[in-house]
């Protein structure tokens, strides 16, 4: 393996998921989207799967301390164990956003495929019920969560860690739009 072509492919196929005109307007659209879930007084909820589950955990926290957007992330091992246990895996993201949810609230879902079906049970139950849905995704574009969100980020790719990577990215830098700026202090 040519280490200098790896690395050089990596980093473009990374800025090509970053740079174009669809992902500055569908920024624009989910700040849109929190600004009005914070003016209803609405929360944001957060959830995802292993990795995706700390990208949501980061978001939440930076959400709710940097843009002063109150938020919530549904990772937190007793929560999950208890629902999981009681409800079925599949359904315990659904059985938080039903207990901590409300309409004006906004349900942010991260999965790399999108396929897993606790997070698509959730975003089902939160359209339904009128919760608006925030997706970030990769894999297929037809996958599941990717067709059940009000506003759908998606990447073009089957890497993992080039998902996971670009998906925090977005999520901070609409965390930054709101802001209005790229540096601050975090005290």
């Amino acid at each position: 393996m040519n280490e200098d072509i790896f690395l050089t492919d990596y980093f473009n196929e990374c800025k090509n998921f970053i740079s174009n005109q669809e992902v500055i307007q569908l920024c624009k659209d989910a700040k849109k989207m929190i600004l009005k879930t914070s003016v209803s007084e609405g929360k944001l909820m957060f959830a995802g799967n292993g990795a995706s589950a700390s990208v949501a955990n980061h978001a939440s926290l930076d959400f709710t301390k940097q843009a002063k957007i109150k938020s919530v992330n549904f990772n937190e091992s007793a929560l999950i164990t208890a629902f999981a246990n009681d409800y079925g895996y599949e359904n315990w993201i659904q059985k938080a956003v039903e207990y901590y949810g409300e309409n004006k609230d906004t349900l942010i879902l991260i999965s790399s495929s999108g396929q897993s079906p606790n997070v698509v049970n959730a975003a089902k139950y939160a359209v339904d019920n009128s919760i608006n849905v925030i997706t970030f995704t990769g894999f297929e574009p037809n996958n599941p969560l990717l067709m059940s969100g009000n506003i759908n980020f998606w990447l073009n790719s089957k890497s993992y860690n080039i998902i996971e990577g670009i998906h925090q990215l977005w999520l901070m830098s609409i965390c930054d739009l709101i802001i209005g700026k790229k540096e601050y202090s975090v005290k």
